[in-house]
């Protein structure tokens, strides 16, 4: 069987599987796993806190183009991306290590300049680069692996698996942008200046959410994601990990102004299935989102709710409860083209 076949949640299982049929529980590394495969990082006990673990990669012509991105903003995206899992997890980020495959080709300036872009996203969260490794490759690969910790305001992890019947379902920010930018940027579509810049910068230069991460922790949320596939796919990891279903209803879903003017109609399209906006997608009671949303320095939005109905199907209805449908849900890293 191809992977293509069996799909990337499939593969993941199967090797989810395998790995804990590795499990020796006198070894002391796994008596201190808490999580594994299945959640945004893996987590561990450490000496006074809990650890987190977290890896991703860009792979040219399949996550990026150099057409459209410059170097730097390559070396920030790829930083971004994992700093997002970790925020998905109520942590801090402490070290990152970062893997280089090149063509022997590459400029040197090329490759300071991804690390340019990789040191200033780096900095504004106090992260370490702390080592790495480089090889020869015919396309650009950068894999960046990031250690964290759950730090001493909180030591409690946000997990996929804690979503209840009732939760609320929110979100931070805003939706559509970065599905938004890529497109924008691929059909070499033409807007106003301001929303060129708003666009290009959500899909290249995503802000990870960790204060918005600890912040979740300490009032109390147990179950989020980052939106990294697309928010129904996404929420969908939620609802298999919990064993639950939710309702998204398309007129709360707060959407970029710049993404409404410019791409009309399909903005809900964008925003629910476009994914790469780096959003904290999370589930809680009506009382612990409020007082998320007194708290919160970005924009917090309740976009649905959590079902006891059918495990791990996400309904996504409109403003009079006719359901939607959607051409994509989502992300799929193996499905046929």
């Amino acid at each position: 069987m191809k992977v293509s076949e069996l799909g990337e949640l499939g593969l993941i299982e199967l090797l989810a599987k395998m790995v804990d049929g590795a499990r020796d529980n006198k070894q002391k590394a796994w008596q201190q796993l808490i999580l594994g495969i299945g959640d945004d990082t893996a987590a561990w006990h450490g000496d006074a806190s809990i650890q987190l673990a977290t890896v991703d990669s860009l792979k040219q012509d399949v996550h990026f183009s150099l057409d459209i991105i410059s170097w730097q903003d390559l070396g920030w995206k790829a930083l971004a991306i994992n700093l997002s899992d970790i925020a998905a997890m109520g942590g801090l980020p402490r070290y990152a290590l970062v893997s280089l495959a090149l063509p022997g080709s590459t400029e040197v300036e090329s490759v300071l300049a991804i690390y340019r872009g990789i040191i200033e996203l780096a900095r504004q969260f106090g992260v370490a680069i702390i080592g790495g490794d480089t090889d020869r490759a015919p396309l650009i690969d950068i894999t960046i692996t990031v250690i964290g910790t759950t730090g001493t305001r909180a030591k409690r992890l946000l997990i996929r698996s804690a979503a209840k019947p009732g939760d609320k379902v929110a979100v931070t920010g805003y939706l559509g942008a970065a599905a938004a930018g890529l497109e924008m940027l691929t059909k070499h579509l033409g807007f106003d200046s301001e929303a060129i810049a708003v666009l290009r910068k959500a899909f290249w230069q995503p802000s990870p959410r960790i204060n918005e991460g600890q912040m979740l922790v300490e009032h109390g949320v147990k179950a989020a994601i980052d939106i990294s596939d697309g928010l129904v796919s996404d929420l969908k990891h939620i609802c298999q990990a919990s064993q639950v279903g939710a309702r998204i209803e398309v007129d709360r879903l707060p959407v970029l102004p710049a993404v409404r003017a410019n791409f009309g109609a399909r903005a809900w399209e964008l925003a629910l299935s476009g994914g790469e906006d780096y959003e904290l997608l999370f589930t809680a009671g009506a009382d612990v989102i409020d007082e998320v949303k007194a708290a919160a320095a970005c924009p917090v939005t309740v976009i649905g709710e959590i079902t006891a109905g059918k495990k791990s199907e996400v309904t996504v209805v409109d403003g009079k409860g006719k359901l939607v449908s959607l051409p994509k849900t989502g992300w799929e890293h193996f499905a046929s083209k």
